[in-house]
């Protein structure tokens, strides 16, 4: 690479190392670029070839380049059984309470006034949701309003990792919520009473007691699966 292909490299992945843009967010046209930081459209092109061959953009013809996950080639294959044990869901939430402590601990030091109106939306939509509906219903409104959690940290890491756990482990996160719906017979309480905590903390911008409420949020799940119990589905 030229030195201007160099200096457009680095001012790209940027906003990816910085957190302010999230893996999957697209990135301007060819021509917006050029056009924005002064240089030619074959220096674009150059340049995302360059990011595209070092796994950190994704190109297709006639779209425009989307940011990759770069966390993505170490999980390749990371998946658990399609019939996991107790044990292996246990294992999947204590890794998940970990990773939602630091999504909300991020989130409520840099998430955006308009991000934190949008965490509230889904908030209150996921209420709504919970009353009555399928238990893939509440799995998926439970799964939303923590993706926008860790979506809003503005931390490569957490949204990163985020994004590729839910993908991987959502159908665990379903076994999960189904096994505790049959096992109580209904939706505990608690659970309810937790995310209002977490909602709470985040508007309150407090990160430490967010950050404390969703790792405690995950781990009353995982209290409630006795390790070597039988998992019935």
């Amino acid at each position: 690479m030229n030195s201007k292909t160099d200096a457009l490299y680095s001012t790209l992945i940027h906003p990816l190392a910085a957190g302010e843009v999230a893996p999957g967010q697209r990135l301007p046209s060819e021509r917006e670029l050029a056009k924005a930081h002064g240089v030619s459209r074959d220096t674009i092109n150059r340049t995302l070839t360059q990011l595209e061959a070092d796994g950190l953009l994704l190109r297709s013809a006639g779209r425009r380049a989307t940011y990759a996950n770069p966390f993505l080639p170490i999980f390749e294959g990371l998946t658990l059984e399609l019939n996991p044990s107790l044990d292996d869901l246990r294992a999947m939430l204590a890794l998940r309470a970990e990773l939602e402590a630091q999504a909300a601990f991020y989130c409520a030091q840099r998430a955006s006034d308009e991000e934190l109106e949008a965490i509230a939306n889904e908030y209150v939509q996921m209420r709504k949701r919970g009353q009555g509906d399928t238990t893939l219903s509440k799995a998926k409104a439970d799964l939303r309003f923590h993706t926008l959690i860790a979506e809003s940290s503005h931390h490569l890491g957490v949204s990163a990792l985020s994004q590729i756990f839910y993908a991987r482990f959502f159908n665990a996160i379903y076994l999960v919520l189904d096994h505790t719906l049959k096992r109580h017979g209904r939706y505990p309480e608690r659970i309810g009473v937790q995310h209002n905590l977490i909602y709470s903390a985040l508007m309150a911008r407090n990160a430490e007691e967010a950050a404390h409420q969703a790792r405690e949020h995950v781990l009353y799940t995982r209290s409630m699966m006795k390790s070597g119990e039988p998992l019935s589905v």
